[in-house]
């Protein structure tokens, strides 16, 4: 006998109905006598009657569910809905027992939420010689939430665990604060750490949502006791997209780009440093490395653009910069084309600045 399930229901708990095969019914006859035999002697009957005629009809009624299940093998279903249990009078007397319902095709529901591993950059950071958090895993299995950061180490201490507090922004601008995390980490003292998840209060469904992380350090134990920053982390000014960009170019704890005034030099990892430094006090990157491969800063182009009424204005910025030599000579082609093709849409169109903009820097960042 094939193996479905019954419920005197309109469904089963887990599963969904994904075909109605149509009314079945199973049936078995008792004689005609039955009925009157059990009415005419009901207050005579002993214990051992009395059971024997609760037995006979336990036996018709299991007899009857067994044909309403064959009825619905035959028709390909693996459940009934709606099982229902009747006597009724067939002809010529006879009385019998009628299973009945619906057969149906289900299968199992698909997990509401499934497993997701989301990664984003922190985009604030702290200009000390402490565990600097640079990016948060979530991860979601069925409805529990749990994350994992990432901390940058770089005076090597023996880092046992990390107090925290988490701020989430999502796209909605709403803002959800996740207090008190405690991150504990094994033996270790290398420069880059990686603590195991915790669980969190977070709903699966805010996961895709998130656009901001920030990480707010409120203590840290080392061998050497437990230590609080005196100062605030330093908010990132740049899109989430030119983050990722530059962290893939100079490494998941870089948060600016280099640049020199003659007196100072800042990092990538954002400390200010002396003119006279070779290298970073913080990280250790060499300023010659850094300058030698600082390249053109597309970002400052772009910023000039966003505020010009139109394309041409866009290609006039474009122009300046061609003519300073400051772009590589692979990208210039493929930036006049695409200024001359959103001039030319935005006589049909309207404004194209957007569009062009992101064409442009798609151009950088790829």
């Amino acid at each position: 006998m094939a193996d479905i399930m019954l419920t005197s229901g309109s469904n089963f708990e887990g599963y969904e109905i994904v075909e109605y095969l149509g009314f079945v019914n199973g049936q078995i006859a008792l004689s005609s006598s039955f009925f009157k035999d059990l009415s005419a002697n009901l207050a005579d009957l002993t214990t051992q009657e009395s059971t024997a005629f609760t037995n006979r009809l336990v036996s018709s009624s299991e007899n009857a569910i067994e044909n309403l299940i064959k009825e619905a093998e035959n028709k390909g279903a693996n459940g009934i809905v709606g099982v229902g249990l009747n006597y009724t009078n067939f002809s010529a007397g006879s009385v019998g027992t009628v299973a009945s319902g619906t057969a149906v095709i289900i299968k199992k529901k698909t997990p509401l939420h499934r497993n997701i591993k989301t990664k984003i950059c922190v985009s604030n950071y702290y200009n000390l010689l402490m565990p600097r958090p640079v990016e948060i895993t979530f991860m979601a299995e069925d409805n529990i939430v749990s994350i994992s950061p990432i901390f940058y180490n770089y005076n090597q201490d023996e880092i046992r665990a990390v107090r925290c507090d988490i701020q989430l922004v999502n796209y909605y601008g709403e803002k959800m604060l996740l207090q008190g995390i405690d991150f504990v980490f094994e033996k270790n003292n290398v420069t880059r750490l990686k603590a195991d998840f915790v669980e969190c209060k977070l709903h699966v469904k805010d996961i895709p949502l998130i656009r901001d992380v920030k990480v707010f350090v409120r203590k840290y134990v080392t061998e050497k006791g437990v230590f609080a920053p005196e100062i605030d982390p330093i908010d990132i000014n740049m899109s989430r997209k030119h983050l990722e960009s530059l962290k893939q170019k100079r490494g998941k704890d870089a948060v600016e780009k280099y640049t020199s005034d003659g007196t100072t030099w800042i990092c990538n990892c954002g400390y200010i440093n002396a003119a006279g430094d070779e290298e970073c006090s913080i990280c250790g990157r060499k300023e010659a490395d850094l300058s030698s491969n600082s390249g053109f800063d597309y970002e400052q182009m772009t910023n000039k653009m966003k505020d010009q009424p139109n394309v041409e204005g866009m290609k006039d910025i474009l122009l300046e910069y061609i003519k300073k030599g400051v772009i590589d000579a692979k990208y210039r082609m493929e930036l006049l084309e695409i200024m001359e093709s959103g001039i030319q849409y935005e006589k049909t169109r309207g404004d194209m600045t957007e569009t062009v903009l992101e064409k442009v820097i798609r151009v950088f960042e790829n």
